[in-house]
Order: C-alpha cells, then sequence, then structure tokens
C-alpha cells in the first residue's frame, strides 16, 4: 500500500470513527410521543410554591418565607398584554406574568399551527410563569407584603403595550402602599419597577424579588446531550447550566423544605430557564448585587429560580423602588446581542454555543451576515462554506500539491521497495530520505480532512441549537434546513405531497432523501480522484465508505448535509485543479471504469 492511499484511508478511517462515534453517544433525540388529549389539572388546595426569604435586619438570619397558593383562580382580573411580537395578559391575582405566546413563531410549518405559548397560568399543564413580590423584615408578617396572591388593582381597561405601560397598585391597610409598574419593549424585555410608600409611622424592612416557576419539566424536553435545557444563570462572568435531573440533588432548605441552591452575585448576573429556542430570564440591573437561587421543590415538582435584592430600610414617610427586567421569549442571536450591548452581561451566552464556543460564536455570525445579505439560509450555509474552504485554502494548496508530487515520486517508491525487499528499516530510511530530499510531506493528505472534523461538530451545533435555522426553508421541499431532509423513494423525492417515514424509524434509515444520496455521491466521485488501491482489503472499505456516511448522516439535519456536499464539491474541484496544475492528472472517469474490474487501473501519468 502506498503512503497516498495510507494517508487518505487514515483521514477517512478517522472521520468515520469520529462521526460514528458522535452518533452513537449523541444520537438524534427521538420523537416525543403526543398524549391522545390533554387534561388540565388544577394544583390541589394548599399546593404552594415558596417565595424566597428575606434577610431580617434586625436577627440578622432568613425571615419569615412567604407562600402562595399554586391555584389560579379562573375569573381573576387579566390586562392585556399586546406588542409587535408578543401578545398574553397579566393576572391582577398576584400581578402575575402568566400569559405570553409569541406572534412570530408557530409550532409546526402547517399552516393553521398554532402560535409558540411561552407562559402559561398555574392550573393549566406545565404551567409556567413569572411572580413577583416583598418578602418581609423584621416587623412585617407575610400578610403585610404582596405576594402571589395579592389581588392588585389596576386603573381603567389598561393594555400593555410599548408606548403604554400599566402599574398595579395594593395597601395593606397597615399604612404601606405598593405599587408595580410594568412596561415592555418591541421584542422581548419586561422592565418590572417596584415600590413602596411608607406612611405607617414606623421604619419597615423587606427585600424585592422576583420569581420564575415551572410546574414539571418541560413536555417537549428534548434531553439531548448536545443541548442544555433547565437553568441557566450568570453571576459575576461565570456561566452556571443545570439540568432539570440535577437539581433533584440539590441540598435540602431545612427552612422551606426544598432543595436549593444559593449563589451571591456582587454585582452583574442573571438566572431563568432555557429550552431549545425559548428562555425566561430574570434580571437586575446592571451593578445590582442579589442572591440567585436555583429551586426544587420534589413534594409538587415545581422546578423555580429567583433573584433576591438586598433588604432595604424604609423610614416612616419615605418610598423605596427597585427596578428589574424580565427576558421571556425567543433567543434570538441579534435580539438578545442587543440587549448584551445595553448592558446584561454575558447575556448572548444563554445561547448553548457549547465546547467549541471559540468556533461556534464565529461561525453562527458569519452564517447571519451571509443570510441577511443573500436572504436565504441555505445559500448561506453554501455561502459560508466557501467562506470556510478560502480560508483553509493555503493549507489545502499545500496538502494537494504534496499529494501531486507524492505521484510523481511513485515510480521511484517502488524502486526503492524493490532493493529493500523485506528490510523494513532499510525501506523506512530510503523512504524519509527520499521525502526529505523532495521536501514532500507524507502526512500532508490528511490535514484537509482532519481539520474539518472540529469544523463540522461546531456547524452541526449551531445548526442544532439556533432559532435561526429552525424552520429556515432553502426550497422546494426543504422548508427546514433544522430537520431531516423531508424526501424519500416513499413519496418520490417530494414529488408526491406525502411524509417521508418517521425521522429515528428504521424506514427513515433505509429510505433516505436527495441529499443524503448527493452527499454520496460526492464522496465517491471525490474518493476516485486516486486509483483504487491494490490491496483488496483496502479497495472493500473504499468502495463502502461513501456509501456508510450516505446512510449514517441521512437523519442528521439537512443544513447540515447541505454543507457537507458543498464542502465535497469544492474539495473536488480544488484538488483536481491544483493536481493537475503539478502535473498529475487525475483520471477520474477510468478510476470510475477500474472500479469495476477486479484489477485496479493504473494510474495515469
Amino acid at each position: 500500500m502506498d503512503d497516498q492511499n495510507k494517508n487518505l484511508l487514515l483521514a477517512t478511517a478517522l472521520s468515520f470513527l469520529v462521526i460514528l462515534g458522535w452518533y452513537v453517544f449523541f444520537p438524534p433525540p427521538e420523537p416525543q410521543p403526543q398524549p391522545d388529549a390533554v387534561v388540565a389539572e388544577t394544583a390541589p388546595a394548599g399546593d404552594v410554591v415558596s417565595a424566597p426569604a428575606a434577610a431580617s435586619p434586625a436577627a440578622g438570619s432568613e425571615g419569615a418565607a412567604v407562600t402562595a397558593e399554586a391555584e389560579t383562580a379562573a375569573d381573576a382580573p387579566r390586562l392585556t398584554i399586546e406588542t409587535p411580537r408578543v401578545s398574553g395578559t397579566i393576572s391582577l391575582l398576584g400581578g402575575r406574568l402568566d400569559d405570553l405566546s409569541l406572534k412570530d413563531y408557530r409550532v409546526s410549518l402547517e399552516e393553521d399551527a398554532a402560535i409558540v405559548k411561552m407562559l402559561s397560568p398555574a392550573g393549566d399543564p406545565n404551567a409556567y410563569y413569572a411572580l413577583y413580590g416583598w418578602a418581609p423584615g423584621a416587623g412585617l408578617g407575610p400578610d403585610d407584603v404582596p405576594g402571589a396572591n395579592t389581588l392588585w388593582q389596576a386603573e381603567g381597561d389598561a393594555t400593555l403595550t410599548p408606548d403604554s405601560p400599566v402599574t398595579l397598585t395594593w395597601d395593606n391597610g397597615k399604612g404601606l402602599t405598593f405599587n408595580r409598574t410594568i412596561a415592555v419593549d418591541q421584542d422581548y424585555l419586561f422592565t418590572i419597577t417596584q415600590s413602596v410608600t411608607n406612611a405607617s409611622g414606623s421604619t419597615v424592612a423587606l427585600a424585592p424579588y422576583g420569581t420564575l416557576a415551572r410546574h414539571g419539566e418541560p413536555q417537549d424536553l428534548k434531553n439531548f446531550f448536545i443541548l442544555h435545557e433547565g437553568v441557566i444563570g450568570m453571576a459575576d462572568g461565570t456561566l452556571a447550566e443545570i439540568d432539570y435531573d440535577d437539581m433533584t440533588d440539590f441540598e435540602v432548605d431545612a427552612r422551606s423544605g426544598a432543595r436549593a441552591e444559593v449563589t451571591q452575585v456582587e454585582t452583574n448576573g442573571w438566572i431563568g430557564f432555557t429550552d431549545h429556542y425559548w428562555m425566561s430570564t430574570l434580571v437586575p440591573e446592571p451593578g445590582q448585587a442579589f442572591r440567585s437561587i436555583a429551586k426544587f421543590d420534589e413534594r409538587r415538582e415545581i422546578y423555580q429560580t429567583d433573584i433576591v435584592l438586598p433588604t432595604v430600610t424604609v423610614a416612616a414617610g419615605d418610598t423605596s423602588e427597585v427596578t428589574t427586567m424580565l427576558f421571556a421569549g425567543a433567543k434570538e442571536w441579534a435580539t438578545i446581542r442587543g440587549y448584551q450591548k445595553d448592558g446584561i452581561e454575558g447575556f448572548l451566552d444563554s445561547i448553548d454555543w457549547g465546547w467549541f464556543f471559540f468556533l461556534t460564536k464565529p461561525i453562527f455570525a458569519v452564517l447571519h451576515w451571509l443570510n441577511a445579505l443573500i436572504g436565504n439560509m441555505g445559500w448561506a450555509i453554501i455561502g459560508l462554506t466557501v467562506l470556510i474552504k478560502l480560508l483553509v485554502f493555503p493549507l489545502a494548496y499545500k496538502s494537494y500539491a504534496s499529494m501531486a508530487k507524492m505521484k510523481e515520486l511513485q515510480p521511484r517508491m517502488e524502486e526503492i521497495k524493490e532493493k529493500a525487499g523485506d528490510d523494513r528499516q532499510k525501506l523506512q530510511q530510503e523512504m524519509m530520505a527520499l521525502y526529505k530530499k523532495e521536501k514532500v510531506n507524507p502526512a500532508a493528505g490528511c490535514l484537509p480532512i482532519l481539520i474539518q472534523i472540529p469544523i463540522f461538530f461546531s456547524l452541526y451545533k449551531v445548526i442544532f441549537v439556533t432559532l435561526e435555522l429552525r424552520h429556515a426553508p432553502f426550497f422546494g421541499p426543504f422548508q427546514d434546513l433544522s430537520a431531516p431532509d423531508p424526501t424519500s423513494i416513499m413519496n418520490l423525492f417530494g414529488l408526491l405531497p406525502m411524509a417521508a417515514p418517521v425521522e429515528g424509524t428504521l424506514m427513515a434509515t433505509i429510505f433516505i432523501g436527495i441529499l443524503p444520496i448527493l452527499l454520496g455521491i460526492s464522496m465517491w466521485l471525490q474518493q476516485k480522484l486516486n486509483p483504487a488501491p491494490t490491496d483488496p482489503t483496502q479497495q472493500m472499505i473504499f468502495a463502502w465508505m461513501p456509501w456508510v456516511f450516505m446512510f449514517m448522516l441521512g437523519g442528521f439535519a439537512s443544513g447540515l448535509v447541505v454543507y457537507w456536499i458543498a464542502n465535497n464539491t469544492i474539495t473536488f474541484t480544488q484538488q483536481y485543479l491544483i493536481m493537475r496544475s503539478h502535473g498529475y492528472k487525475p483520471d477520474v472517469f477510468g478510476n470510475i471504469k477500474s472500479g469495476f474490474k477486479k484489477t485496479p487501473k493504473a494510474e495515469k501519468k
């Protein structure tokens, strides 16, 4: 076996093993079974969400916990939320943000598909909501401060819009008046300003807090290793990602009975829940110290994140005010990046960039720019492929030039082998001397393939986790580049109005679509730039390799397959032209013909 074939076989086998290992250890998520019917369950009386306790300034210890029944009255008055991008309502019972839908996104590609529902009230399946309040300090009891079941008052039929904030008011009847003003921008950021005016005649102490609560794990939880879903937070520059099952291992808090993990944040941070494409996050003002809490109440299966700001002391006749923010919406790169520029430190890291963040971040930034320029994500992926190939062209040129030189040296290498006979040491020494004299590197042929492995995985990560690829169309039947190829022989490759086999099934693995087939052909043609090896075992491996990859990658996101096809096509063209420019003329058609013969055709010189 000549060194060129050794290098190609090594690189191909390594790529195959890496991708096979990835496919085995990180398989695509299995399709979630859909329930026949969704039944709304009301939490039993006494089912509570525990609010964070404030440190009592008098005792220097944790104050009394505020509790709230999970059951929300169906007839509680509500205020309407209406912006260009979200719609919903605010319940005056607790002043909860518990009904929010995203106008720009639908649950599927079906024309009549419902828009994505972000938040839902207690009592609904998988309730998910935000609430705010004040934890009582010294001299105050739970009934003296507003909590999750406080009935707030609002003036008239107020509607929350980007141009019109709403203000809620509650008087505790003991001289304390609480106001909560809620504003919203054009996208997904709510600003909540809480204030308390003290006319009680005595000094009071209390701590403002915000809470996000989820009843049970999300129904559409992917449980896919490559994607983080669960608690996400930033604390003074340190990112924390906590899976739902990891929250069950928290230490039990003796006061609340819930499992909790508390982090003291000194200057900048945020905490919330992230899903595949959506996120809700509690965000104090930049520079504000606070306690960040992730909590799980296993008795009621409620997951919760809290921000607790420092206890404030309000003298008689004074007013205290605090402002926090709530992000509740889609994880759009440009939108989140804008909020980060406006002061939310590290907010862009809420997108799961993974271990190869130094590659995934710039890859997506370029992909986003190309998509904005071209207006089509499929062509943007092809454009990204061209840019990557241009970036690594110097390495590719050197590699393919070395490969051409190796072909020229083939007759001399054969002479050395004949002279050395069975003396392996002499053969190795003579070969190394020849390589050194002619200034060729036999390992150079592996580099173009090996360098693409981290790029391939990074692009796979980008395509899988970023919202911009969700339901991103290319052309014809390819209307979602984040999903596998929807074509199959069973629907005549998209010509018939019927779906391909269900993803993850044996039928889907066997009856692959157009894109995987093109991938296999492109790999096969690239292989034919060189004559088949003379060894029968190598011949068999090389013959099967493209088709194994074709079936193995058939279940991957179609955007990734588009990248691989474009990459193979460009690589084939580069290698062909570079090798010709160095005197070696690849006989592609001759090598194809020889592939059907028992004895490979001698290479053309």
